[in-house]
Formats: C-alpha cells, sequence, structure tokens
C-alpha cells in the first residue's frame, strides 16, 4: 500500500519562508511525477509546482521565482521550498505521486492528507 506523508506546514508572516515535504513509502515499482497541489477555503484545488521524473518541473505563474520544489531520488521525497509569502499562498497543501505498482505500468495517482499553511500577520 502506497502511502504519502506531509510535513512542514505551519504559520507565518508574510514575507517569510516555509519548506514542505512529501515522503512516499510502501511497495512500488515507479515513481513518475511528483507535485504539490493546494486549496483554499472555496477556492478549487490547483497545482502549485510539479517535478518529473526526469528532472523537469513546472509551476503555476503566481509562485514563480518564489517556490522551489525539488526531489530526493533515493529517498523518495519532494520538497516544496517557499519563500516570500503572501497571505495568497494561505491554503491547505496536498502532495501528490502518480506511481506504478509493477514495471511497464502506467501508474496511478496517490494524495497526501494534506497540510495547513497560514500567511498572516
Amino acid at each position: 500500500q502506497v502511502q504519502l506523508v506531509e510535513s512542514g506546514g505551519g504559520s507565518v508572516q508574510p514575507g517569510g519562508s516555509l519548506r514542505l515535504s512529501c515522503a512516499a513509502s510502501g511497495s512500488f515499482s515507479s515513481i513518475y511525477t511528483m507535485g504539490w497541489y493546494r486549496q483554499a477555503p472555496g477556492n478549487q484545488r490547483e497545482l502549485v509546482a510539479a517535478i518529473m521524473s526526469g528532472g523537469s518541473t513546472v509551476y503555476t505563474d503566481s509562485v514563480k521565482g518564489r517556490f522551489t520544489i525539488s526531489r530526493d531520488y533515493g529517498k523518495n521525497t519532494i520538497y516544496l521550498q517557499m519563500h516570500s509569502l503572501k497571505p495568497d499562498d494561505t491554503a491547505v497543501y496536498y502532495c501528490n505521486a502518480r506511481i506504478a505498482a509493477r514495471p511497464g505500468y502506467s501508474g496511478m495517482d496517490y494524495w497526501g492528507e494534506g497540510t495547513l499553511v497560514t500567511v498572516s500577520s
């Protein structure tokens, strides 16, 4: 059974920084794309950043230049370093990963339980 476990959320003042972590555990063959989504109250869940198996990255426009996604392949872990945080970044952040149970499988999406990030003065 595959699990994604997030950590690193919390409260910070505007302009502050936080780092989120997400570790995948369980029995699987390959991890393809991993990423972070967020959902603010009353809003739909949106992609924040993603990193492909080859290392290429994508970011939503509102976080470019402030957030950095990285991946430790040996630990099956991704990180989201967030700087210059704004009140609009307040949301529950969810880790997502496309994971294949066996070689050659296309994989399926898994989600973490979410970690709350609050940016407020």
